[in-house]
């Protein structure tokens, strides 16, 4: 699909983590590069911009053009879903706001988030499948990508050993 094409056509959702994930490796521009626009629910805007330990990153997504924040307006339906699944509020509004919009994919890395978003028939991506997309793109190579998974690691996110390998299998491809 041309860039073009996928910035009109698709429609992508973010929760909190993927998105500082690629903060931390500087490459918060992918997001825009691969989908365009990425639509944010209100609790995932709020987690992003509200630790003032991070007044760079808060910056960032305060000005950026291509992230939208986006009122959830079923409260209702985020409480019960947040009760019954034990998701936080920025999960709950982001899998919520997926199905109201009928996006194309949501950014989510929490396990459980995301077994809850499958089960509801959405389609996920986290932030190793945003560094996959770029490369198969040529906008990062082998190298940049390895090096992007070892910050994450070195600053707490956990990759599992399975996708590790997934990852060096699209290498090999």
């Amino acid at each position: 699909m041309e860039e073009t094409e996928r910035r009109v056509f698709m429609i992508v959702v973010s929760d909190t983590t993927p998105l500082i994930s690629l903060m931390k490796i500087g490459h918060l521009d992918l997001v825009y590069q691969l989908f365009g626009e990425v639509q944010i629910p209100e609790a995932v805007y709020s987690e992003l911009v509200i630790n003032r330990r991070f007044p760079e990153e808060s910056r960032m997504i305060q000005e950026s053009k291509f992230i939208k924040k986006v009122t959830v307006r079923d409260s209702k339906s985020v409480e019960l879903l947040r009760r019954s699944t034990g998701l936080d509020a920025g999960e709950s509004e982001a899998i919520l706001l997926s199905d109201s919009l009928n996006a194309d994919v949501l950014l989510m890395d929490e396990t459980r988030g995301r077994k809850v978003a499958k089960q509801m028939g959405i389609q996920i991506m986290g932030t190793i499948g945003v560094l996959m997309l770029a490369y198969e793109e040529d906008r990062l190579s082998k190298e940049e990508i390895l090096a992007c998974v070892d910050v994450l690691k070195h600053n707490g996110r956990h990759i599992s050993n399975k996708l590790y390998e997934q990852l060096l299998q699209k290498f090999a491809e």
